[in-house]
């Protein structure tokens, strides 16, 4: 397994740890942040968030710079990033700082992609990642990141910004969606 393979599957591994801080009642206190405060194990959360969300654009950039793209990194990827999204807009919901109606718009959009390029990869399709849909993850993580770090610099003013990127991430969410059904309906419709 090469580097960004590697780099992948921590991503994949951070997951329960995130869970772990997020829904476990640790009772280490409150931390003080610009504009709001938190509990120390949800910013223990939020920071691995951030992290995994990171190794996103790292193992991408060691496997396009070292030429090491793999098929298994084509699957793995994808993968990661929807466990890690997924995941943590279910904690959002059962925290109550996320609409559980926008989570599943977004979490049932991946699903349809995924099912979309299971389908396609059958009659040897490949349908790969666009600039929307990378926009569409990055929007994602920067409004789960706002929310779990309670609107952070933001509150102090009264700003929602955190609820305002996740309707961005939604409206990206289902434009990129769109696309990627629009521009492979005919390899969908012949597929067998």
């Amino acid at each position: 397994m090469n580097l960004p393979n590697k780099i992948t599957v921590s991503r994949i591994l951070l997951i329960p740890i995130f869970l772990i801080f997020m829904l476990v009642p640790f009772h280490w206190g409150i931390v003080q942040l610009p504009g709001t405060e938190i509990k120390l194990a949800h910013l223990i959360g939020a920071l691995i968030f951030i992290i995994a969300a990171v190794t996103d654009w790292v193992d991408g950039y060691f496997a396009r710079k070292y030429e090491l793209v793999t098929t298994l990194g084509k699957f793995l990827d994808p993968l990661a990033d929807k466990l890690l999204v997924s995941a943590a807009l279910i904690v959002l919901v059962e925290m109550q700082l996320a609409p559980s109606w926008i989570v599943i718009i977004i979490i049932s959009r991946e699903f349809a992609v995924t099912g979309l390029r299971l389908v396609l990869a059958g009659s040897g399709e490949v349908v790969a990642a666009n600039m929307l849909g990378k926009i569409k993850t990055w929007t994602q993580i920067i409004a789960i990141s706002a929310l779990l770090l309670n609107n952070i610099f933001f509150e102090a003013i009264g700003f929602p910004f955190a609820l305002i990127a996740l309707w961005v991430a939604m409206i990206f969410t289902i434009w990129s969606g769109y696309e990627y059904f629009y521009k492979n309906r005919k390899a969908l419709l012949n597929s067998k």
